[in-house]
């Protein structure tokens, strides 16, 4: 029956994931705008981003690594309307670097309670699907991108129209939206019977699991140069368009960083299905060499023609998702068996460990450099440092291939 089909559960899921993700990049799409208004140096900014995957990084060991005891459904609802809660909550209280602080730090909580959970649900109802699985995995974690790029689109089309403050109400909009999904048609998720021991001793049982752990560290590799390049790339690109002759082609930041965040979608899923064909571990390696390459000549470009800044921008997006899916797919099949919502919590946690630190790490290179040209080249050789780590967990911990 169509109802039942793993296809329409993964586009449910992908789309409350996406409708989730609304407010995820309103900050630091606007960045320029809340570091004028409010003050705020680079690390200050730097802080308010990371507060955002500290909130995350804290919560979801416990809301995903009940997900095998508890319907992961109910983890989702409530991340939507923690997302409702703490979006409304910026559009009517924020006036500065604590208050901002803290409803990001909670808006993270929100999306602690979303993604993960969404995961488990589309991998328990893709099980016995054979390598499909991989794909629908792919798919889900590459509409992670899109949900990104409309926040960015959605950001700088509405601050243009209205201001900030309706850009997050527009977000608090969509979070409802996704909650309503969740509600009416997301089916439960599987909970694992017979005795359940400490879920303590669950997370041991990932750990001590070399090839699940060579995933996870890889991925958190990854989420250190991702999650900086999210927080930083508006910034940036105003920054190079302050250096180009009068009269010189620009576009709007906020829509460029839509284009790199939206080129995620097809290139997560292109290098997965790479991954298929040629092996994870040499198809991540290869893609995290470039990548980091890549991080390096952007970070150099700002005073370059404004069109190739963007151009490379856009084809380091290419590169920076294009292992992503192939990563988490090879977690979910090491995954002990079960003890996958554990699995994708410890998988979760020390990503956004990642994504908590390095948009804090390059703010602080930012200002320890003066925030100008040498700055920026620092700051971007700071992302490709982290993510150079990840080609030697998958060697070290012998991660499958397969």
């Amino acid at each position: 029956m169509f109802e039942n089909s793993p296809y329409r559960l993964t586009l449910l899921v992908c789309l409350a994931e996406i409708l989730g993700l609304a407010s995820i990049a309103v900050f630091p799409a606007l960045l320029p705008t809340f570091q004028a208004e409010w003050q705020l140096s680079n690390t200050a900014a730097g802080w308010i981003s990371a507060a955002y995957y500290a909130g995350y990084m804290i919560l979801v060991p416990i809301l995903s690594g009940f997900t095998d005891r508890v319907d992961a459904r109910r983890m989702m609802g409530l991340g939507a309307v923690l997302g409702v809660l703490t979006a409304l909550g910026y559009a009517g209280l924020a006036q500065g670097f604590w208050s901002a602080l803290l409803l990001r730090f909670f808006a993270g909580v929100s999306l602690a309670g979303i993604y993960m959970p969404g995961l488990k649900v589309v991998s328990d109802h893709t099980e016995g699907q054979g390598s499909l699985q991989s794909r629908f995995i792919s798919f889900y974690t590459a509409s992670f991108s899109i949900g990104a790029s409309l926040s960015y689109l959605l950001a700088g089309e509405i601050d243009a129209l209205a201001g900030w403050r309706w850009a997050f109400a527009a977000s608090a909009v969509s979070a409802a939206a996704a909650l309503v999904i969740v509600i009416m048609c997301v089916p439960p998720a599987r909970v694992r019977s017979g005795e359940k021991q400490a879920l303590l001793a669950d997370f041991k049982t990932v750990f001590q699991s070399k090839s699940t752990m060579a995933y996870i560290l890889a991925y958190a590799a990854h989420m250190w140069e991702l999650f900086s390049l999210r927080s930083w790339i508006v910034a940036f690109l105003v920054f190079s368009i302050q250096l180009q002759p009068a009269g010189a082609f620009t576009w709007s930041p906020t829509r460029v960083a839509f284009i790199i965040n939206l080129i995620g979608l097809p290139a997560s899923i292109g290098g997965n299905e790479l991954s298929r064909i040629f092996g994870r571990r040499k198809i991540i390696t290869i893609v995290m060499i470039i990548s980091a390459a890549l991080a390096t000549i952007l970070g150099f470009s700002a005073a370059l023609p404004y069109l190739l800044v963007a151009f490379i921008a856009i084809v380091y997006g290419i590169t920076i998702v294009g292992d992503s899916a192939s990563l988490t797919a090879g977690v979910v099949a090491a995954a002990p068996a079960g003890y996958r919502g554990t699995t994708l919590a410890v998988h979760s946690t020390l990503g956004f460990c990642s994504a908590f630190l390095g948009p804090l790490a390059v703010g602080v290179v930012l200002d320890l450099f003066g925030g100008k040209q040498l700055a920026w080249g620092m700051g971007f050789i700071c992302m490709a440092a982290g993510c150079l780590l990840g080609p030697l967990f998958l060697a070290r911990l012998n991660a499958e291939t397969k």
